[in-house]
């Protein structure tokens, strides 16, 4: 095309010299324009028929609860997409404990995350979705790589559909969208982690949909595995898509009402039993149900350059001691038999209308503690009653990469609460 390009202000030249009239000339400059314009457009389209319609697609907007990146393949009119995401953390660990004890924790530079996003559109129908996760830049210390998701929909409409796979529960705001840039803070909430175990992803079948002001998804999917619970919770009790035993299922749901500009409220829950066949100890012929119960509320507003956000997440525990001797744990080290967490967050961009930029200081306050109860003749561990304070700033040169930096003060009823310096970048594409 420059070529062509060219070859053309040439031959502009050439009249120029021959004296040419000035308003021929201008009509001549109008005309290459005209053809510069018409040129790249064919190069646009030439890239979208060689590429499969992927990288032209913008991922700027957020569709059935997935984030911008994760959208894409909603966005395409046919045939492949590719996205992702990752980010860097720097944790900077204070030398003591609020308690004055030496804290022992090192500082961490961690490519934590580098994601790779593949769809295919077959039709306006049919199509599927895939995220690929490598974690803590390889597999020799403690990295990882695994499927995040991975599932077929099929639209019957824009009000109902059908997802099936390996799926995300859609719980709480991180668990389905957590590329960085989309959310204030270096690191995820510990509410988000702990008593909602994002990212946490099973496989199941359900379905979703809605209309312009309310949208919905509910999914059968396997159940936990409570051989991995903990004085931490739930956590390490996912099976995320790996062989998971499926002697229990579960089910989770969500409704969220965004009928208002910038605004979204919403709910949703999720019950099954976790026991996968594991049998008492005190009684080799019965099972142990271990019925998990998780539920949350959360509330979000992005208007006039500010971002405000509130989530309250609870989740109880039946047979809580069973677990406890299925598990062998005793004294303070007991599965909580409820679980209790919540936060506040917002934040302000202060360079809203002066500049492209968006430059927004944030602050959240968060509680939690896994062990809000314990089964009769168990402890609590105080430790496990925590306060976490972050105070810091997000700078977004364009919207899909941010800067993060923050401080967070952390105590607990044990006082051995460590507070960091966190420092993030991230992207999405």
């Amino acid at each position: 095309m420059s070529q062509t390009i060219g070859r053309l202000a040439f031959m502009m030249g050439g009249l120029a010299l021959w004296g040419v009239p000035a308003a021929a000339q201008e009509r001549d400059t109008t005309e290459l324009a005209r053809i510069e314009a018409q040129l790249e457009a064919i190069t646009h389209e030439l890239e979208e028929l060689r590429l499969g319609r992927d990288v032209v697609v913008e991922a700027d907007t957020s569709v059935l609860g997935f984030g911008p990146a994760a959208s894409k393949v909603y966005k395409v009119r046919q045939g492949v997409s590719i996205g992702g995401y990752g980010e860097v953390l720097y944790e900077n660990f204070a030398g003591e404990t609020e308690g004055d004890a030496p804290s022992g924790l090192t500082d961490r530079l961690d490519a934590l995350r580098a994601i790779v996003y593949v769809g295919y559109k077959f039709s306006d129908k049919i199509l599927f979705n895939s995220e690929i996760e490598f974690e803590h830049g390889n597999t020799a210390n403690s990295g990882s790589v695994a499927v995040e998701f991975a599932y077929l929909d099929y639209r019957f409409s824009p009000q109902f559909g059908v997802r099936a796979g390996l799926l995300l529960p859609p719980m709480g705001f991180i668990n389905e969208i957590h590329e960085p840039p989309t959310f204030l803070g270096a690191r995820r909430p510990e509410t988000e982690r702990q008593i909602i175990p994002s990212t946490w992803r099973e496989s199941g079948i359900g379905v979703f949909g809605g209309t312009e002001s309310v949208n919905y998804r509910a999914y059968l999917v396997n159940g936990f595995d409570a051989t991995g619970f903990s004085a931490a919770g739930i956590r390490s009790g996912r099976q995320n898509g790996s062989e998971a035993d499926a002697e229990n299922f579960g089910l989770v749901g969500r409704v969220d009402y965004t009928g208002v500009l910038g605004l979204t409220v919403g709910t949703s829950a999720y019950v099954g039993n976790s026991g996968q066949g594991a049998m008492l100890p005190s009684d080799p012929a019965a099972t142990i149900g271990a019925r998990t119960v998780i539920w949350e509320g959360h509330a979000e507003y992005k208007v006039r350059g500010f971002d405000l956000r509130g989530l309250l997440a609870l989740a109880s525990l039946d047979d809580a001691a069973e677990i406890n001797a299925l598990n062998e744990l005793t004294g303070a080290g007991s599965v909580g038999d409820r679980m209790l967490g919540w936060y506040l967050q917002g934040g302000y961009d202060v360079l809203r209308g002066r500049s492209a930029h968006q430059l927004i200081p944030y602050i959240r306050y968060e509680q939690l503690n896994t062990q809000d109860q314990v089964p009769d003749g168990f402890a609590a561990d105080p430790a496990t009653d925590r306060r976490v304070v972050t105070v810091g700033g997000m700078w977004k040169p364009l919207p899909n990469v941010a800067l993060k930096a923050d401080y967070q003060i952390t105590s607990n009823a044990a006082d051995t609460g460590v507070n960091q310096l966190n420092v993030n970048l991230g992207y999405l594409f």
